[in-house]
Parts: structure tokens; C-alpha cells; sequence
């Protein structure tokens, strides 16, 4: 008996939330057919000039979005920001920096000093006592 190795595939969707570009953003045939796990990997590994754009100039999908200004996808929300944003809108708000960006990015920031706290907190609890 051999067994046939059938490749995994994905839909668009899927692939565009692992390579961080904006689904509507990619090319119809992106977004039309399925995308195996060895193309996923091409893409990755030796993306095309298409993809090289939309990572360098948008429009981002919310994660990207927030993790380039430093929050969480709920703080974006808070903020107002719903839809998908380019580098130059990005980098507007950061230039602008409004309240409520402040506002969130310190929120982030004490949630990264807690985690970090809690993680240490942990390991000190792991550590064998001598």
C-alpha cells in the first residue's frame, strides 16, 4: 500500500491573515482560488512584487495595523479605527498622535509590564527552592 500525500490547501482568507496583507487588497486570482501550503510557503519565503507592496504600502488589516501603532485591535476600535489603513495613514496618526492613540498605547504598555510580571512571577514560583 502507498499512501498519497495530498497537499493542504486554504482559502484566500486564510492565506491573506498568514502572510498580513488585506484580502481585498490582493489580486483576483489571490482571492479566487485556493492556496496550498507549498505556494503559502512560496509566497513567504520569495513574495511577489504584489505582495511586497501591500506590506510595504497597504491598505493593513486591523492586526497590522495595531501592532504598527502600537496597541490592540480593541483599542483601534475604541479609537474609531474600523477599516484598513496604509503606511501613510499610519504614520499620519503616529505623526498626529490624537488623545486617544496616547491613551491606548500607554493602556498597551501597562498590559506588556503586567504580562511581564506575571511571566516572572511564574517563574520565580517554578524555580526548584534550594
Amino acid at each position: 500500500m502507498t499512501s498519497h500525500k495530498t497537499s493542504q490547501t486554504m482559502k484566500p482568507a486564510t492565506a491573506a491573515k498568514k502572510l498580513g496583507v488585506y484580502l481585498e487588497a490582493t489580486p483576483a486570482e489571490f482571492r479566487e482560488g485556493v492556496v496550498s501550503r507549498d505556494e503559502l510557503n512560496a509566497l513567504q519565503t520569495d513574495p511577489p512584487e504584489w505582495l511586497r507592496e501591500l506590506r510595504r504600502n497597504g491598505p493593513h488589516p486591523r492586526p497590522v495595523v495595531a501592532a504598527r501603532l502600537g496597541v490592540s485591535i480593541s483599542g483601534l476600535a475604541r479609537g474609531g479605527i474600523t477599516d484598513p489603513l496604509t503606511t501613510e495613514q499610519i504614520n499620519a496618526l503616529k505623526a498626529d498622535m490624537p488623545e486617544w492613540l496616547e491613551r491606548e498605547r500607554a493602556t498597551q504598555a501597562e498590559v506588556r509590564k503586567e504580562a511581564a510580571r506575571a511571566k516572572e512571577k511564574k517563574a520565580e514560583r517554578e524555580r526548584p527552592q534550594s
